[in-house]
């Protein structure tokens, strides 16, 4: 069984699967695992150092050992691998199993252009490189096709065109995958002090903590047949980021708890405003209107299609229905 969200990169050297793995790392929020930069960590020495002093064929036994102790974890990571990883069948198999392979298809012509003046490859040492490059594509060309369930071209492409390519093709397999019902990606975010939820002020914002919080909504998503994603951050403009990218991510809607900057904070207003893709909610859990003046007022409401307040934490779960409910009657 495939760890969950898990994307592994594959391609020959010089197809840019550190750089567009980086880039997948932003977008998708998952970590990054370079298993070369791991070996390298791990043996204390570069790649053409351990091919100098042990060989190939033991480094290939690292990358083996390496594959078999990352399907113990479950989480969701991009995953880079050396271009010779898939040569070995126990290897290719292990990939499979990591996550959605994908391969990185580069022409001969681009990786010499791109590997000419690089001396840290150890198989393009010696007489003749170019040669050497073509030879190796052909030989690894239908290992690398036999395990990928997607090929993307990089020839003649920027590394945020690809990395959007990906995305954009995740994005699909996911909804086909879920198929119909109310699916549709919905994202909330919770501004500053919210993951304090069951510690601070009981009597006004319940005893609750923000992992019951996480829970329900968890659950929600669960019986709605939707995807939510929850981010928190209690700095500005992290919360700013987090809203641009969701116009790029897919998220058809949007749930927004701002805590204390929904009084003052024109530039996430501004945020808000700027993503028209959308459907937004504000949602704040006491009565906003019944506290001090200065919580009666809202910067960032007007940005949104609707305002919620003083349900508690079901006031999360109506801006899910609202959203939903939009979504059946459009």
């Amino acid at each position: 069984m495939r760890k969950r969200d898990s994307v592994v990169l594959i391609g020959f050297m010089g197809s840019g699967k550190s750089t567009i793995g980086l880039g997948l790392c932003r977008r998708l929020r998952l970590p990054f695992i370079d298993t070369d930069r791991m070996i390298e960590l791990r043996e204390g020495r570069s790649i053409p150092e351990i091919f100098a002093g042990q060989g190939e064929e033991y480094f290939r036994e690292k990358e083996t050992k390496l594959l078999r102790e990352l399907q113990g974890s479950r989480l969701g990571e991009i995953y880079s691998v050396g271009g010779g990883t898939p040569l070995r069948a126990e290897n290719r198999e292990l990939l499979r199993k990591l996550g959605t392979v994908i391969y990185l298809k580069v022409s001969a012509e681009t990786v010499i252009a791109r590997l000419k003046n690089d001396a840290t490859r150890p198989l393009l040492q010696g007489d003749n490189p170019e040669r050497k490059i073509r030879a190796l594509l052909r030989e690894r060309e239908e290992y690398y096709r036999e395990i990928a369930d997607m090929t993307v071209v990089t020839d003649g492409k920027k590394p945020a065109q690809v990395t959007e390519e990906i995305t954009a093709q995740l994005r699909e397999n996911k909804r086909r995958n879920k198929g119909g019902g109310k699916d549709m990606k919905i994202l909330i975010i919770n501004g500053p002090n919210l993951n304090f939820l069951g510690i601070r002020e009981k009597d006004i914002y319940g005893t609750k903590d923000y992992k019951a919080l996480l829970r329900m909504i968890a659950e929600k998503g669960k019986k709605e047949s939707c995807e939510i994603e929850v981010f928190q951050s209690n700095h500005e403009g992290a919360l700013i980021d987090r809203i641009q990218d969701a116009y790029f991510d897919g998220t058809k809607g949007l749930i927004i708890n701002p805590g204390a900057y929904t009084h003052y904070s024109y530039a996430i207003r501004d945020a808000l405003a700027a993503v028209t893709t959308m459907k937004k909610v504000e949602v704040h859990i006491s009565d906003i209107t019944a506290r001090e003046e200065f919580r009666k007022i809202s910067v960032t409401a007007p940005a949104c299609d609707k305002q919620i307040y003083g349900q508690g934490l079901d006031g999360y779960l109506q801006a899910i229905d609202f959203l939903l409910n939009f979504k059946e009657n459009s």
